[in-house]
């Protein structure tokens, strides 16, 4: 049974998430107001059309990445699509802004803190979605591969927990 004092932390978690997530929406509402982020024109985009290059410089090598809106590099919303090869793991990291991460083909686990730790993740199946907030320490793998759709809002970015980690510092 939970104690008032566990039960009044639970409360407030979850009145600090409606609020920064209504404080979110109504943001975005404002800052991306009318057709702008597009320049006027509706988007829509088959699988055919997508155009896959490297993952980007701050995710391990072996990820294949489709941009479907906006520029990640940029301020306002964008969508990614990553596939994900098998034996996959991005280690402790976060992001300057909040993200969302649907699974569309495969598992892809998450877990969150910031030490590796594969029995503490939860596998999100095909269908599944999280989101963390700003600066949210997480960590990502997949067993198997897994296709996942990441949006956001830009500049996107990710700084390791530990800057070893970080494939950006063994690159050359």
């Amino acid at each position: 049974m939970l104690e008032i004092g566990g039960v009044m932390r639970f409360v407030s978690k979850l009145l600090m998430l409606v609020v920064l997530f209504g404080g979110i929406g109504i943001a975005n509402a404002q800052d991306h107001s009318g057709n702008a982020d597009h320049n006027g024109k509706h988007i829509m985009v088959n699988v055919s059309d997508l155009k896959w290059t490297d993952n980007p410089a701050g995710l391990p090598a072996g990820a294949k990445v489709a941009v479907l809106e906006g520029n990640p590099a940029e301020a306002g919303p964008f969508t990614l699509r990553i596939i994900i090869p098998a034996n996959y793991e991005i280690k402790p990291h976060w992001h300057p802004a909040i993200e969302h991460v649907s699974v569309i083909k495969g598992t892809f686990s998450m877990g969150s803190g910031e030490m590796f730790d594969k029995a503490k993740a939860t596998e999100i199946r095909e269908g599944g979605f999280a989101a963390m907030p700003p600066k949210f320490a997480h960590f990502a793998f997949s067993k198997s591969g897994a296709t996942i759709q990441l949006h956001g809002m830009g500049p996107w970015g990710i700084t390791y927990i530990n800057p070893k980690d970080d494939p950006r510092n063994t690159q050359k």
